[in-house]
């Protein structure tokens, strides 16, 4: 009979959820095993390219839903790897938020105020840098001068990039080839592997069961690293505690998937997804009024020209995260690079006869892509998204040897989302169209319905068991052990980047998950200091009366 595999702690998922439990856990004694289904790319591997079989459609994950399609990272590191690297703050209102449940979705332990800690600790961890404007792309600065120009303010964004080092390419989604971007393959990561943790690329976990003991038997498959679609073998693992950091497009649909051998799964698992309420508006900049009426043109010559230029996204405009505004009328509109491919199949013609997404219009537009300049808007919704029933294996049927899957979620938009998306795009039009600085469409919802990149809420934490997967602490309701510290424990929309939110909480879960597995007789404990070796952060956080093992 062979030997089944075992650890203290399996994690599921390398982004900032699995690796920042991975650090502290395997800094405190334990042993981690973390199971990531994409590859492992190293700076190296990050290619200038688009093509099938480069890193870019290696290292993604885009899932078409009904009504919803959702692009994640598929690689070590995971959506770490692939994102824009900015770094805001929630705003106070959002912890306020009620939604569609008419009450308070946040944890009632949970505030920006008791969360402060924790950003510290992952600003620190990072680092995050703040921007200051000669830091900012020429599409940052166009969009800085239009929010000026039409009374409005705009902000360098907080970003996870080191300036310095950083080469202006915006090849920075396809992963950063020389390590500006600090994803967590530059910090968590390896400083967990020092600690002795171990990654296994290419696992992809299907499903979960308790074993005799009280732990859990992990299930997984061995992926071809060419084509995703191929399963090469099949493999177990068992843990004492389980942590699911999957990406909320693939955790509740894991949880899903192990109802038949866990037993039922709690109502929240696999609803209240939350595509951060986002859109994307694509302007055609008129060079000669910018010209006119900004005053604005490039050292080397054009007047802009630049869409291609810089990192995305550097430049925020946040007039409207005001909390005396009523819900579904608060939403940020950051300037946002979008690489050839599915920002040029999406964005519409400005004022064209339908459909306006192709056609001869589209093609004179595409001409003109250079002066592109396109707004990143991230709104409130009502988290509508439900996913159905799981495929056999994975978070899709996969369609291509890479990239692409056909998912389960729904999401049908309710008339709030649609009024936050509409009040959203008239402000983005207002701006960017005053005075004939440029013409503005959003994207189509008509080919791959809504999109997001930063989907949320699909298992979160809160008060109230009918309406949260989670406890507070991020432990699975009815299911000891197992913990969800991903975007999908994040309660709804942010109305900004949600990356630095989810950082936060996953280091907030890290006490608690010490906890159980000191109740389950591993020898850990909580305390370590930052992967640079910073202890500002951690003893910041160790005076909330939340530290373990102390």
């Amino acid at each position: 009979m062979t030997a089944i595999d075992k650890t203290d702690v399996v994690i599921v998922g390398s982004g900032f959820g699995g690796s920042i439990p991975a650090y502290h856990l395997a800094a405190g004694g334990a042993k981690v095993t973390v199971l990531e289904r994409g590859p492992w790319l190293a700076a190296n591997d990050f290619e200038h390219d688009y093509l099938l079989g480069s890193s870019y459609t290696r290292a993604f994950d885009f899932v078409v839903g009904d009504g919803m399609s959702v692009l994640g990272g598929n690689c070590v590191g995971g959506g770490s790897v692939v994102y824009f690297a900015a770094m805001p703050r929630a705003p106070r209102f959002v912890f306020d938020r009620q939604g569609s449940i008419g009450r308070r979705m946040w944890p009632s332990v949970l505030s920006r105020d008791t969360l402060e800690p924790w950003y510290d600790r992952v600003d620190e961890s990072l680092p995050v840098s703040k921007q200051d404007w000669t830091d900012v792309s020429y599409a940052g600065g166009l969009w800085a001068a239009a929010c000026n120009h039409s009374g409005r303010t705009a902000n360098p964004a907080p970003v996870a990039v080191d300036n310095g080092t950083c080469v202006n390419c915006n090849f920075m989604m396809a992963g950063c080839r020389f390590d500006a971007k600090r994803s967590m393959l530059t910090n968590y990561l390896p400083a967990a592997l020092a600690h002795g943790a171990e990654i296994r690329p290419l696992h992809e976990v299907q499903r979960l069961e308790r074993t005799e003991d009280g732990g859990y038997r992990v299930h997984f498959d061995l992926i071809d690293e060419e084509d995703y679609r191929i399963h090469t073998g099949t493999g177990v693992i068992e843990a004492k505690v389980v942590i699911i950091a999957a990406g909320a497009g693939a955790t509740p649909v894991i949880l899903q998937r192990s109802e038949a051998t866990l037993g039922t799964m709690p109502h929240g698992v696999g609803r209240y997804f939350s595509g951060n309420g986002e859109r994307l508006n694509t302007a055609i900049v008129d060079e000669d009024r910018v010209r006119e009426v900004l005053g604005l043109s490039r050292e080397d010559g054009p007047v802009y020209s630049a869409n291609h230029i810089g990192k995305g996204p550097t430049v925020a405009n946040w007039d409207k995260l005001d909390g005396s505004l009523p819900e579904y009328e608060r939403y940020s509109l950051e300037q946002l690079y979008f690489p050839p491919g599915l920002g040029t199949i999406l964005a519409q013609v400005p004022g064209g006869e339908e459909p306006r997404w192709y056609g001869a219009q589209k093609k004179e537009i595409l001409n003109q892509w250079a002066n592109w300049l396109t707004i990143f808007l991230m709104t409130e919704d009502d988290n509508e998204g439900v996913f159905g029933t799981p495929p056999p294996t994975g978070n899709a049927y996969r369609i291509s040897q890479q990239m692409l899957g056909r998912g389960s979620l729904r999401y049908d938009p309710t008339e709030n989302t649609r009024r936050g998306w509409a009040l959203a795009d008239a402000d983005c039009k207002a701006i960017i169209e005053k005075d004939g600085l440029a013409k503005v469409a959003p994207w189509t919802n008509d080919v791959v319905g809504a999109y997001t990149v930063h989907p949320l809420a699909s298992c979160r934490i809160g008060d109230d068991a009918a309406t949260s997967a989670l406890h507070p602490n991020h432990e699975l309701r009815n299911h000891p052990g197992i913990f969800v510290t991903d975007s999908a424990s994040v309660p709804g929309a942010l109305t900004v980047n949600p990356a630095m939110t989810v950082a936060a909480l996953a280091e907030r879960s890290v006490p608690g998950i010490v906890r159980a597995l000191q109740a389950r007789d591993v020898d850990v404990k909580y305390g370590a200091p930052a992967p640079d070796g910073s202890i500002t952060g951690r003893r910041a956080v160790s005076k909330l009366d939340l530290v373990a093992g102390t």
